[in-house]
């Protein structure tokens, strides 16, 4: 897409922040309870298993900045929030046929206004410890052995 026009990445953040959210759990309606939020871990870790990579830092800031500008998430003290807007918008998108639904969502952004533009910045260091607490998570507990405990009948 064109400078001025919105990004592949930019429908790859949105569906992470959607799908982390659960705000987009079997196309709620618009009358029940939406999450209160989703941490930059949670949204570096859904991007993860939507294209096997996690974001960069300037991937993550750009999208947001535009995503908040559009009035489709707001960030409030590292809360990722997705507003009506937003979810009205992931409701209301057509199913994905053959394409992602990242894919798909880029599409319905592009038939969209222009994305915005606000002033929120993600610093180098929020985006580093998010990466490593998601890498941490990633770690298998070590599996516990039944020897040793007592069985309490």
């Amino acid at each position: 897409m064109g400078e001025n026009g919105w990004r592949w990445s930019d429908a790859w953040i949105f569906v992470s922040l959607v799908i982390a959210s659960g705000a987009g759990r079997h196309r709620r309606a618009a009358s029940t309870r939406r999450p209160e939020g989703v941490r930059l871990t949670d949204v570096l870790s859904t991007a993860d298993h939507l294209n096997q990579a996690i974001p960069e830092r300037h991937e993550v800031e750009d999208a947001v900045r535009r995503l908040v500008g559009a009035g489709l998430v707001s960030v409030t003290d590292g809360w990722f929030r997705i507003t009506t807007d937003g979810e009205q918008l992931w409701r209301t998108r057509p199913s994905s046929g053959l394409g992602t639904t990242v894919d798909t969502m880029q599409g319905v952004l592009s038939r969209r206004r222009a994305p915005g533009a606000a002033e929120w910045s993600l610093h180098e260091e929020e985006h580093a410890a998010a990466v490593q607490e998601y890498y941490v998570r990633s770690i298998p507990a070590p599996r516990r052995s039944p020897e040793g405990h007592t069985r309490r009948s």
